[in-house]
C-alpha cells in the first residue's frame, strides 16, 4: 500500500512526493527510482525529522499506525494514516488527541467512500431518497485470498486480527457513512480459523489470525448492521463484496462484479405502488481519490472526508467483534 499512497500523491499537480521510506531497502529504492524521488530512507522516524515535510502518509503493518502518527504530529506534519486507524479504541483515541492539540490533520485512508459508485449511492442517500436505515448487511468474502502465509497480516501482534480489521474495516465504515454514522450501542461476534489454520499447518507457517468473523451490531438509534469478513470461505467467487442498506422508502446495494474490483449499484423503490429497480450506470462527476482529498482540505484548512472520530467509530466496532468472539458474550457501549 505505501507504494500505492505515493503513486496517488505523485500524481497530483498540488503537492510534491518529496521522500519515501520503507525498511526494504530493495523496495523502496526501485519506488524512489520509478517516481522520481530522491530522498530515501530506511527509517521512516528519521524521514520524519529531517525531511522537512508538511505531511506524511503512513502505510505500514497496523502495530505501526499509532507511533508513526504520534511522531509525525510531534514533528509538525498532518498525517494520513492507512485503514484501519490502530490496533485498538485506546490507540486511535490517542492519535485524535495529540492531531487536536497540535491542530494536524489526521484523515484516515477508508478509501471505498472515494469509490464513484459509492458517491452516487451517498448522494441519492442524503436527499432522502431511502428514508431512515434500520437494517443492513455489509461483506468481504474471498474463496481462498489470504495475504501471505508466515507475512504480518497473519501476525496477530503485528495486524490485531485478521479479515475483519483487513478487509470487514472498509465495508464496515462504507455502511456506516452511507447510515449516516449512527452510534453504536452493542455488538456480538464469532471469528474462526478453520481453512486458513489447515493450510499454515501444512505449509508450516504461523498463521495467528481469524480466517472469519462474523457479527451483528446494534445501534442507539434501533438499525442492525450484519458484517460478514473472510480470508478463505467456500464461496463461489473469489472476491465477494457487497454493501445492502434497508430504509423505510427505499434500499440500496454497492457490490463488485462477479469476483472482480469493477463495481455496479443499485437503488429499490416504491412509487405509486409500482416496485423500481434503479442502476447506477455511470457517473459522470469526477470523484477524488483520498489523497488528493487529503492534499486539499491541508491546502483548504478543511475537514477530512474521512475524520479521525469516525475512524475511531468504526475501530470501536472492530474492537467489540473480537471481544465478543474471544468472550462468547454480546460487548454493550456506554
Amino acid at each position: 500500500m505505501g507504494r500505492v499512497h505515493a503513486e496517488g500523491f505523485a500524481g497530483y499537480d498540488n503537492c510534491e512526493l518529496a521522500a519515501l521510506a520503507d525498511v526494504d531497502e530493495k523496495r523502496l529504492n526501485k519506488v524512489g527510482e520509478d517516481l522520481g524521488v530522491n530522498a530515501l530512507y530506511t527509517d521512516p522516524e528519521k524521514m520524519i525529522r529531517d525531511a522537512k515535510l508538511d505531511a506524511v502518509s503512513i502505510a505500514v503493518p497496523n502495530k505501526f499506525h499509532c507511533p508513526l502518527t504520534l511522531a509525525a504530529i510531534d514533528a509538525g506534519l498532518h498525517v494520513l494514516c492507512e485503514k484501519p486507524m490502530a490496533m485498538n479504541v485506546a490507540e486511535a483515541e490517542k492519535m485524535n488527541i495529540a492531531a487536536q492539540k497540535a491542530g494536524k490533520k489526521l484523515m484516515i485512508n477508508l478509501s471505498y467512500r472515494f469509490q464513484p459508485t459509492c458517491q452516487a449511492l451517498k448522494h441519492q442517500v442524503d436527499k432522502g431518497v431511502i428514508g431512515p436505515i434500520y437494517f443492513g448487511r455489509t461483506v468481504w468474502h474471498r474463496r481462498r485470498g489470504m495475504p501471505g502465509f508466515g507475512g504480518w497480516f497473519g501476525n496477530k501482534e503485528l495486524a490485531g486480527g485478521g479479515p475483519l480489521i483487513d478487509l470487514g474495516v472498509h465495508r464496515i465504515d462504507l455502511a456506516l457513512w452511507l447510515m449516516g454514522h449512527p452510534q453504536p450501542a452493542a455488538v456480538s461476534g464469532s471469528a474462526y480459523n478453520i481453512i486458513a489454520a489447515a493450510e499454515a499447518a501444512k505449509q508450516q507457517k504461523t498463521f495467528t489470525t481469524e480466517d472469519l468473523a462474523c457479527g451483528i451490531v446494534k445501534f442507539t438509534n434501533g438499525a442492525t448492521l450484519l458484517v460478514e469478513a473472510s480470508w478463505a470461505l467456500n464461496v463461489n467467487e473469489e472476491e465477494h463484496m457487497t454493501t445492502e442498506l434497508y430504509g423505510e422508502k427505499g434500499g440500496l446495494v454497492q457490490r463488485n462484479i462477479r469476483g472482480t474490483y469493477d463495481w455496479e449499484a443499485e437503488l429499490y423503490l416504491e412509487e405509486d405502488g409500482l416496485f423500481f429497480t434503479k442502476h447506477v450506470d455511470k457517473v459522470t462527476t469526477p470523484t477524488p481519490s483520498a489523497y488528493v482529498d487529503f492534499v486539499d482540505c491541508i491546502i483548504n484548512n478543511t475537514t477530512p472526508s474521512v475524520t479521525a472520530d469516525e475512524g475511531i467509530k468504526v475501530q470501536k466496532i472492530l474492537d467489540g467483534l473480537y471481544k465478543s468472539a474471544e468472550t462468547g458474550k454480546e460487548v454493550r457501549y456506554e
